[in-house]
């Protein structure tokens, strides 16, 4: 049993990198999975309780809002507790999430839920987990390792959220063997809620601070926090814009743009996330041959061109051929932006740092799948995805042209 252990652990984890990061990686893995399905069905299942297609872009705006001011908070005042503390009490926060959902049928208790609960609609981690474990992570490797290590959480994300889209086709499942389609998809909301029992029952197993020998955060920053706000800045932007596409959102494109079932839609998201863990995994690669900072921007352009063309296509055998080309390359910068990150910061201010820049990501996500669901109420449902794109690309120009001449372009290599 010991052998097979080490032999999973050196599978996991990269050279150097502390065995205690497993259950953080196992963590984000199980909340990936039921992600994976629950930003596919949250609007087929909002739309099967009366809602409009405007209540569930408020819903996504709603889950991105209240994630956004947890993180914060976790920022501000996560010092003052342990952070295996606060990441058992976000596990259960996610489970009563699932159970409120679950529970719940008219628009304002569940904009309730959905503000104070853990319920991502996005293809990425929004939540409050993000900063505690991207912290506790960054303290488990450095240098080279350090990016590996945020790859294969990144990896373990990505692959985990695209076999839990194929979950989406369950409700069908369910519904053919006699059970209503509602009660069906209210059950995948009671399975969410059980997977947050099992992301606490894996934090249980997380080495504390002091066994872990991780450094204990101290808000607020002080020597990092030039750099801090002039990423988060950048960073908001990209994030106002993959808002106005998250994959709840983009879900209900293909619904009411080309008819797709459920069953369909979860394929799709499946081929997705697979293309996207498979480049994140590439990511530590090209960064050590071209730098992070030309990962991130040079990555992003061409996949934020193939949204705009996907918005204009004729078909929908082109539309996802060019959306798939687009999850091959679009997800790249994520495990190269964290590294550097957590490394242009003390390892006092990681937490911080973490909590700052997802913060105004956090925010600026919200805003924009309300904007979306305006345009799909009025018949403009292209219109995000072209709005996304070009946006994107000009985040990528401009995040290029404003650290390009930094001398801490490179940290996460060095």
């Amino acid at each position: 049993m010991t052998s097979l252990r080490l032999a999973f652990e050196r599978l996991a984890l990269p050279p150097g990198a502390d065995p205690g990061a497993l259950p953080l990686l196992a963590g984000r893995a199980l909340r990936a999975l039921v992600d994976g399905y629950m930003a596919v069905l949250l609007p087929a299942y909002l739309l099967a309780l009366g809602l409009g297609t405007l209540e569930v872009g408020v819903i996504a705006t709603a889950t991105m809002l209240g994630s956004a001011f947890c993180t914060l908070a976790v920022g501000a005042w996560g010092h003052r507790f342990r952070s295996t503390g606060l990441l058992r009490a976000a596990a259960l926060l996610m489970a009563a999430t699932g159970l409120g959902f679950a529970a719940f049928s008219s628009f304002w208790p569940l904009l309730l839920v959905a503000f104070v609960g853990t319920l991502n609609p996005s293809s990425g981690d929004v939540s409050v987990f993000l900063p505690l474990e991207h912290a506790r992570l960054a303290g488990a490797a450095g240098g080279r390792a350090r990016t590996s290590l945020f790859a294969r959480y990144s990896l373990a994300g990505a692959l985990c959220a695209s076999v839990g889209a194929l979950a989406a086709a369950v409700p069908d499942a369910l519904s053919g063997a006699g059970l209503s389609r509602l009660a069906a998809l209210r059950v995948m909301f009671l399975v969410y809620g059980a997977a947050g029992l099992l992301v606490w029952w894996l934090y249980r197993r997380t080495p504390g601070e002091a066994e872990s020998g991780a450094v204990p955060a101290h808000a607020p920053l002080l020597a990092s926090r030039r750099v801090v706000v002039r990423l988060a800045a950048l960073f908001s932007v990209d994030a106002f814009a993959g808002g106005l596409v998250v994959n709840s959102l983009l879900a209900l494109w293909l619904l009411e743009r080309f008819g797709v079932s459920l069953s369909q839609a979860g394929t799709f998201f499946f081929c997705a996330g697979l293309l996207s863990a498979i480049s994140q995994m590439a990511a530590p690669l090209v960064a050590a041959r071209i730098g992070l900072l030309n990962t991130m921007v040079f990555t992003h352009i061409p996949a934020n061109i193939c949204l705009v063309l996907a918005a204009l296509a004729p078909s929908l055998p082109w539309a996802l051929g060019l959306l798939l080309v687009r999850s091959a390359l679009s997800q790249m910068d994520v495990p190269t932006r964290t590294a550097y990150v957590m490394a242009v910061v003390t390892p006092a201010e990681r937490t911080a740092a973490a909590s700052f820049t997802a913060v105004p990501r956090s925010l600026a996500g919200a805003l924009s799948p309300t904007l979306s669901g305006l345009l799909f109420a009025a018949g403009w449902i292209s219109a995000p995805l072209v709005a996304c794109g070009a946006i994107k690309i000009a985040y990528d120009l401009t995040l290029w042209r404003a650290c390009r001449g930094d001398v801490l372009e490179d940290p996460g290599l060095r």
